[in-house]
């Protein structure tokens, strides 16, 4: 359910009118003794007595009205989708015009309606919910900070009910509002940390992994709470079997802060380590591991294919036999094939496995970090492609010397065919 920019919500009739409006349909949801009781009480509350100022010049007494009425909401009510919907839109009219709308008291009665409206019993009832939620985001200004608590709201809705789709979430979204919305920064952050949260119940790693580096990237570096968010990103990024760029995280400067744990040490053997510096590392840190979930055995699986990465890096255009792929992996020659297919899958590197000569050709592949060495290496192959290049110049420009000189060397008046087939045709039309 996308949203959009503000709407206008439009009422007709009095003050009365709409107050008796809603609470006739706020009676719908009480006993039937009580319905018309309630009804009349509401009736002489707009009651104006004599040498009283009217109801439409009266603010004070159009809130404390709207506040009773407000406070007998209990759910959805008892009606259709639109019986609801319409009522909940002329709820958001009065409450959005009778206090400034980014007021305390604003706030409050906004927090203390959204539990009623997603909490709600009613059967059957989560879309309406959606479109209740939707309507209120979409009738607040967009920079107004309600917005946050309302798409709060929705996200909890639809996290519990496993629909996150139903929201058809964007990062420009989300990126778009936390520019615009006038909150706080430790409410951006949050916000960042609850969606990070969200997608990663609903089984999407890699975006849940988005936003917890946005969420680190929020935090003051210094602070206890981003120490814990970086901790908490790489171990995201370790474990994550998608994961396999960690420049990222060496740009965030919490990170950087948390250098003096295990945990960042665990991070640069696999920016720039080996399955042997690995192994020392958990004989050192199984409790590490331990307290952040880290599997041994995925580790090594990661850690292998990024030294299948950096082979390929550096032999791009090569063969490679399997005996070597075998040796920087540490497996046996039989299982080159498969961790081939691994590291191809996981978009690591593509090349073409020949069985006959137990051999790789690889064609491409992704460096781990693009330092110093990566540099020279990049510079010798533009410096090799750049001499192929110019030795096929040489032969095009040798071609053409030789077809100047046979040009020059036909007789006056006699014409040298520009292509072979043309001279094809010129000898059948002479024979002809």
């Amino acid at each position: 359910m996308s949203t959009s920019d503000a709407v206008a919500i439009f009422a007709e009739g009095t003050f009365e009118d709409q107050i008796l409006e809603m609470a006739g349909y706020i009676s719908q949801s009480r006993p039937e003794p009580e319905r018309a009781p309630y009804v009349q009480s509401i009736k002489q509350t707009l009651a104006v007595k004599p040498g009283q100022t009217p109801l439409s010049e009266d603010l004070q007494r159009r809130r404390v009205v709207f506040a009773d009425v407000l406070g007998d909401v209990k759910g959805l009510g008892e009606g259709s989708e639109r019986e609801i919907e319409g009522f909940f839109n002329l709820l958001y009219a009065h409450l959005l015009t009778l206090w400034p709308i980014d007021s305390p008291e604003t706030k409050k009665r906004l927090s203390d309606l959204l539990p009623i409206i997603t909490s709600s019993p009613v059967e059957s009832a989560t879309t309406t919910k959606y479109r209740v939620l939707s309507n209120l985001f979409n009738t607040l200004p967009r920079q107004s900070a309600l917005r946050l608590p309302v798409y709060s709201a929705l996200l909890g809705l639809a996290s519990s009910s496993d629909e996150l789709h139903v929201l058809q979430l964007s990062r420009d979204d989300v990126q778009k509002w936390l520019k615009d919305w006038e909150i706080t920064p430790a409410e951006k952050s949050a916000f960042l940390k609850v969606l990070a949260e969200v997608f990663s119940n609903a089984g999407q790693p890699d975006t849940a992994y988005h936003y917890k580096l946005a969420h680190v990237r929020s935090l003051d570096p210094a602070s206890q709470s981003a120490q814990l968010a970086a901790l908490d990103a790489i171990a995201t990024a370790l474990a994550n079997p998608a994961v396999f760029d960690f420049d990222p995280l060496f740009k965030l400067a919490a990170v950087v802060a948390a250098r003096s744990h295990p945990l960042f040490s665990l991070l640069q053997i696999f920016l720039n380590g080996g399955l042997d510096e690995l192994h020392t590392w958990q004989r050192a840190h199984a409790n590490v591991s331990s307290t952040f979930g880290l599997d041994s055995a995925q580790l090594e699986h990661k850690i292998r294919l990024l030294a299948l990465a950096d082979l390929g890096f550096q032999n791009i255009g090569q063969d490679l036999s399997y005996a070597q792929v075998a040796a920087a992996l540490q497996v046996p020659r039989s299982e080159v094939e498969r961790w081939v297919i691994d590291g191809i899958r996981a978009g690591l590197l593509t090349g073409k496995l020949a069985q006959p000569a137990q051999t790789l050709r690889v064609t491409r592949a992704t460096a781990r970090a693009f330092g110093p060495q990566e540099w020279a290496l990049l510079v010798k192959r533009l410096a090799g492609w750049r001499g192929g290049l110019a030795g096929v110049l040489d032969v095009v420009a040798a071609a053409r010397r030789r077809n100047d000189a046979v040009t020059t060397a036909v007789a006056p008046g006699e014409r040298q065919p520009e292509t072979p087939g043309e001279a094809e045709v010129a000898a059948v039309e002479t024979n002809g």
